[in-house]
């Protein structure tokens, strides 16, 4: 039975979660590393790459990345939630600046990796701390926030509820992404938030197929973020199992990644503004759900074995996946786990969002009729 939308809400962010949280302990590693570490492919949650000495060890130190905790994506993706819940309505990079920067500042929750209550903002990455710098501390125009900041997936990682109140809407979520991550990120780092969320929303129609996620996605993406999402896709195609595409897929995206082949010593020319560069979170998502053919488990191992930056390739190929199936398509085991380790209730902000999705097409609706009647009027077809 083809999935209604709440049950989509809820395997898309379910899904997203559960692969932040099995790709943060091997984040930033190759799969060769991966794989030495692990004695084979991870297959499920793994704990600390450093065991117990995850509180000193370098370069991660202080955090507890595995054991089912989740990461600083699903941190963003929550307190983006609550925006929605707040605003209940489209939000903008006004938004931002209104509602999320308190989240950030002035809201503490439990924060996994930390053990411990705190605010979001001791956890998040230089380029999400960025958001309060520019906004709270520099009162820069939240439509240009994002202007100057380093350029990676830092958006794109937490923009699945965009797509999930656009459902079925893809050129709306990837014009309200845009729009609200102009105050995060610039170039191809926002570039890259509009087309997931765009592929979110595409994956919530009711016909959706895996080939329908990347079409919609290759249709509205620009510049380097649509020449990779290309190449890798077109290299996915070739293949049904992760293990023979991690290689492939990676020579696929390189020439589109400014970063490097050692993720954890970026090159001079990484994370600037371009043209013809594209985050490589994003194609590799697309691809692996290519490669998984959608069924969650594949998908996710894959993007999770892939490494480098692999908590946000598997936070966005779940959220894919899990928005093409439904809650169920995410295993329960893993989502028990991962909600009981991190402290969080995984299917609380998806009911919030389920709501404010319904509210917000009523609103739509009300102002598409609007619209067609002041049209009608305008044209002389009303009588």
């Amino acid at each position: 039975m083809t999935p209604l939308l709440d049950d989509r809400v809820t395997g898309s962010l379910l899904g997203a979660a559960v692969g932040d949280a099995l790709g943060g302990p091997v984040e930033g590693y190759s799969p060769e590393q991966i794989a030495e570490r692990h004695g084979g492919r991870v297959t499920g949650i793994v704990g600390p790459w450093n065991g117990d000495a995850w509180r000193t060890a370098r370069p991660l130190a202080p955090y507890h990345k595995g054991d089912g905790h989740v990461t600083d994506d699903t941190l963003m993706t929550h307190a983006l939630i609550r925006v929605y819940e707040k605003v209940r309505d489209h939000l903008d990079a006004y938004a931002v600046a209104e509602h999320l920067v308190p989240e950030l500042i002035g809201r503490p929750v439990w924060i996994p990796e930390l053990e411990a209550e705190a605010l979001p903002l001791q956890r998040v990455f230089l380029a999400e701390k960025w958001i309060v710098t520019r906004l709270h501390y520099g009162h820069a125009d939240p439509r240009e926030a994002g202007t100057g900041n380093i350029v990676n997936c830092g958006a794109a990682m937490y923009m699945a509820p965009v797509g999930l109140v656009n459902a079925a809407d893809p050129a709306g979520a990837y014009a309200e992404a845009l729009d609200i991550a102009g105050a995060h990120q610039s170039s191809y780092g926002r570039e890259a938030a509009g087309v997931f969320a765009a592929a979110v929303a595409a994956a919530c129609a009711p016909d959706a197929t895996v080939r329908s996620v990347v079409d919609t996605a290759l249709s509205l993406a620009k510049d380097g973020t649509r020449a990779a999402i290309e190449a890798v896709t077109e290299a996915a195609d070739g293949y049904r199992d992760f293990e023979s595409a991690l290689g492939p897929l990676r020579r696929a995206v390189e020439p589109f990644d400014s970063v490097g082949p050692d993720y954890r010593a970026p090159s001079l020319d990484a994370r600037r503004p371009s043209r013809t560069h594209a985050v490589e979170e994003l194609p590799v998502a697309l691809g692996m759900l290519l490669v998984g053919d959608g069924d969650y488990r594949r998908t996710v191992l894959g993007a999770v074995n892939y490494g480098r930056d692999c908590d946000s390739i598997a936070t966005m190929a779940g959220a894919l996946a899990g928005a093409l199936h439904g809650a169920a398509a995410v295993p329960d085991d893993w989502a028990k786990r991962v909600a009981e380790a991190s402290r969080l209730d995984l299917h609380a902000p998806a009911s919030a969002l389920a709501a404010v999705a319904h509210e917000v097409f009523a609103r739509d609706t009300a102002r598409r009729r609007a619209h067609e009647a002041a049209y009608a009027r305008l044209t002389g077809a009303a009588r």
